[in-house]
């Protein structure tokens, strides 16, 4: 499931609307959308819309050899 799967997923879940996650993170609609289209964000942007959609946003690397994660 890509990113922007993934924010539809909890959008719809927290039966908010896209323009409002748009605003919420200080975006225009159309460069949200556009985002969305390209499945294109910058960590810190995830972070703003995990926070404006109530979750908690990690990032985690496994090393595949030893299975820790950093």
């Amino acid at each position: 499931m890509t990113t922007a799967e993934k924010i539809r997923l909890i959008v719809g879940r927290r039966g908010v609307t896209m323009g409002e996650v748009a605003e919420g993170t200080g975006q225009t609609r159309q460069n949200f959308s556009n985002k969305l289209k390209r499945d294109d964000f910058k960590e810190s942007e995830l972070s703003q819309i995990a926070e404006f959609l109530n979750c908690e946003f990690k990032i985690i690397f496994v090393d595949k050899e030893s299975g820790e994660e950093f």
